[in-house]
């Protein structure tokens, strides 16, 4: 067991106890065991001191996954340090701002990330690092020459150990469990972006609740495909990986459909983690079109049982493709097509859904393959506890409040917004309406601030119209909003789809047959919601929505 709940502890324990078995590995190259991290962690923090970091200061981390991204991250944090991930899809001038905020005394960086700090103004970190090979470099040095210094990882290894025999014999930190151990800027639907504190307990705390839900095995092997930076990825995919002893298998460059195709051919995964995007943009691209590639097949797929029957024999090939070894899946992030989900279900797909924020490190409720329910995020995680603000929260929606030792510290060098997402009696706001079920499985109806008020009074959830309209074949993704105290829509199409079906010989042509969609679509959806609901009028979106790192719209750009 744990002597206590911090990182240090943490990576002490995991090495104790699967030290000779494989922990991670950039695909394609031999994996490091997790007593070569703790050496490397080891060596690291030693290397960190050398230039001044001490307990308390904060170190940025600006990466795509790797080991290396790992490595850093628990030298920071063994060492007493804070860790400061950024988002690799943050634009220059957020990755400045979150170094002066945050006050970072250094920052690792890989090379593709390396324009972003080459600026006409200096940056203000002392200490700079090449992720690729954990070596110092001066933040004046061209992209040249960070190449030249990539030709020299060879010696990385030899510089880790040497910067850490200088340091032998000053001893270790002392680590306390509501240290803070990270800061993680958050990349909204809102637009604001907040530095959320998270406690050593949070983080380790949280990597037990998930593993109460389902257990990693030295024997699973998972792929990573969502950026370490999001706390996702970091507890669920990466603290509770290692704390089971599996193996993590990194991209050394954004996974293309193809790559990703191959990597679980070759890995044949058992776990994964992803956002709803990824499964959604399968069913919709792969699996639906052979349901109605004729005539016959959407009349076999209107029918219930036949739909089912379908579903499973389209289910096993997805689980063949995925490497034919999965046994979890999780989604997490946003919420989930509820046709997508009824796929996955009737199939017997491994799915299982996650419920969090990253205020809440991030895991809240969750549930495993063999207990989901379709549209329920499941019940709480062991050690949480959820309450609903309504008078009858399993009739009457009211936003969802948590307690436990996965909740945040607060909001960086912000009091007064962290006292606002705090009841007086201390339980986290998250924002989100929900219902219980009998059985306290967790409803997520949509964000409170998204909420539109109907013509009298109705509360109209944007998110479950969207549902609605996603499930036409022809729409990708879709954004309802209040329009003059009416119900609008923006919709992307799936313009392949359209190209492939309508064939049209004109632009002018192709222009009339999208309108008719449309009001096809709108036509549909409104049969299928309450009077208060109906939509006005829906808008083409011709360009993707821009996302936040969860795949979730950013609603402020196209709402305000």
């Amino acid at each position: 067991m744990l002597s206590k709940l911090t990182l240090k502890s943490f990576l002490d324990y995991v090495i104790s106890r699967h030290g000779a078995y494989s922990a991670m590995t950039l695909i394609g190259d031999a994996p490091i065991t997790y007593e070569q991290v703790g050496e490397q962690v080891k060596h690291l923090s030693a290397i960190l001191k050398n230039n001044g970091i001490q307990k308390g200061d904060r170190v940025a981390i600006l990466s795509e996954n790797r080991p290396n991204w790992v490595i850093t991250y628990f030298a920071v944090t063994t060492m007493g340090a804070v860790a400061v991930p950024i988002l690799p899809d943050f634009q220059p001038d957020q990755v400045r701002h979150i170094l002066r905020h945050s006050g970072c005394k250094a920052l690792f960086i890989s090379e593709r990330q390396y324009d972003k700090i080459q600026q006409e103004e200096p940056v203000s970190v002392d200490n700079v690092f090449l992720m690729e090979t954990l070596s110092k470099i001066n933040p004046k040095t061209t992209k040249d020459g960070v190449r030249d210094m990539l030709k020299e990882r060879s010696k990385d290894f030899t510089r880790l150990k040497n910067a850490a025999l200088k340091m032998a014999g000053r001893g270790d930190t002392e680590i306390e469990e509501d240290d803070l151990a990270c800061i993680i800027y958050t990349s909204g639907t809102t637009g604001h972006s907040k530095g959320v504190m998270l406690s050593h307990k949070n983080l380790v705390s949280n990597t037990i609740i998930s593993t109460g839900i389902f257990a990693i095995q030295p024997t699973d092997q998972t792929l990573s495909i969502l950026p370490l930076s999001h706390t996702y990825e970091c507890t669920v995919g990466m603290l509770v990986v290692f704390y089971g002893g599996g193996l993590i298998n990194y991209f050394d460059k954004p996974p293309s459909p193809r790559l990703l195709l191959d990597a679980m051919a070759k890995i044949r995964p058992t776990v994964m983690l992803s956002v709803p995007l990824v499964i959604e943009k399968i069913f919709k691209n792969r699996i639906l079109p052979q349901f109605q590639k004729s005539k016959l097949m959407r009349t076999l797929y209107q029918n219930p049982l036949m739909r089912k029957q379908l579903h499973k024999i389209a289910g096993k090939k997805l689980y063949k493709s995925f490497g034919g070894r999965m046994r979890f899946f999780g989604i997490g992030g946003a919420k989930l097509a509820t046709d997508v989900e009824i796929f996955l279900k009737d199939s017997g797909f491994p799915y299982a859904i996650g419920y969090g924020l990253t205020e809440t490190s991030p895991l809240l409720a969750g549930a495993s393959p063999d207990v989901t329910r379709i549209g329920s995020t499941g019940p709480a995680g062991p050690g949480v506890s959820l309450r609903i603000a309504s008078q009858d929260p399993y009739r009457i929606e009211g936003e969802l409040q948590a307690k436990g030792p996965n909740i945040m510290l607060g909001y960086f060098k912000d009091p007064e917004l962290t006292k606002q997402v705090f009841t007086p009696d201390g339980w986290f706001k998250t924002g989100d309406l929900a219902i219980f079920d009998k059985d306290d499985f967790v409803y997520i109806k949509g964000r409170s601030k998204n909420v539109i008020i109907g013509p009298s009074g109705e509360n109209i959830y944007p998110e479950e119209v969207e549902t609605l309209i996603n499930q036409c074949e022809y729409v990708l993704e879709s954004l309802v909003f209040n329009d003059r105290g009416k119900l609008a829509a923006r919709v992307h199409l799936n313009y392949d789809a359209i190209d492939t079906d309508f064939a049209c010989e004109s632009e002018l042509e192709m222009k009339k047959n999208i309108q008719e969609l449309l009001k096809k679509i709108r036509n549909a959806v409104n049969e299928k919601v309450t009077a208060f609901s109906r939509l006005n009028k829906l808008i083409e979106q011709t360009e993707p929505f821009e996302k936040t790192p969860t795949q979730k719209i950013k609603r402020f750009l196209y709402t305000s």
